[in-house]
């Protein structure tokens, strides 16, 4: 069955079926509001998967959209944090005798993500701020292991990043990103959406599926990808998408030879 779950066996273990033209237009119908991942989803690398751009913009007329990316900047808005931030971003530092690393007093939350660039002095700020000052959050945006940071591989994601915090820090991040569910507990208060009719679109089944089923989101995953056809019919896997598909644009694809 054109790569999808083929056999009785593997179907009684499997609960997602592969997205059809019929399939593809009762989810359509029954959504008001897609959220989709990006990276492995929209775009690999710095380059838009195939068929995106279109894709985002016919649902756009139909559905609102958004993307998870924006979780740490909203969670912090919702608790009323400062909007005054730190740009060190091209810091670095050079271990010397007689060294003493300062760091300001008053950050009052760090922020963890995705950085291709960290480096020494990152990591001591962040460990400084985290142990010494009074209160302050240590946030992750995620803890992927793994991310594309170019079309043709994968590459470490950000929960090396916010591993290494945890480590010298010893303690555990505040995670808004998947499939920690404040993301839609934020879009529910928002904008008034039921988590039943918003359906989550990714390519990773232990974040981006897992985040929309414990928010109670219809679900599915794409190919395009982390996750890969074995991985997901694998009888180690127990995360099951609604639905699954090979790339974001098949959605409008199949939903036009329906109609």
């Amino acid at each position: 069955m054109d790569g999808g779950i083929s056999n009785s066996t593997t179907e009684d273990k499997m609960s997602c079926q592969r997205l059809t033209p019929q399939t593809t237009a009762n989810l359509l119908d029954s959504v008001d509001a897609f959220l989709f991942d990006c990276d492995g989803v929209i775009w690999k690398g710095d380059a838009l998967i195939d068929g995106v751009s279109d894709t985002l913009d016919t649902l756009r007329a139909l559905d609102e959209i958004f993307s998870s990316s924006f979780a740490a900047a909203m969670y912090l808005k919702v608790i009323d944090f400062p909007k005054e931030n730190k740009e060190d971003g091209k810091k670095t530092v050079q271990l010397r005798p007689n060294y003493l690393f300062e760091h300001d007093k008053s950050v009052g939350a760090v922020v963890v993500g995705l950085d291709q660039y960290i480096n020494y002095y990152k990591l001591q700020y962040a460990t400084l701020c985290i142990r010494e000052n009074p209160g302050c959050l240590f946030i992750a945006t995620n803890r992927d292991a793994v991310g594309h940071l170019t079309d043709l591989q994968e590459w470490p994601g950000a929960g090396c990043m916010v591993a290494a915090v945890c480590g010298t820090t010893q303690k555990e991040p505040i995670v808004v990103g998947k499939p920690s569910t404040f993301l839609m507990e934020f879009l529910l208060k928002k904008f008034n959406i039921p988590t039943s009719r918003m359906c989550m679109v990714g390519d990773r089944l232990d974040t981006d599926i897992l985040f929309g089923q414990n928010a109670g989101c219809r679900t599915l995953l794409v190919l395009s990808g982390v996750t890969n056809i074995s991985d997901l019919q694998d009888s180690n896997n127990h995360i099951r998408p609604e639905y699954f598909t090979d790339k974001v644009s098949d959605i409008i694809r199949l939903f036009n030879n329906c109609v």
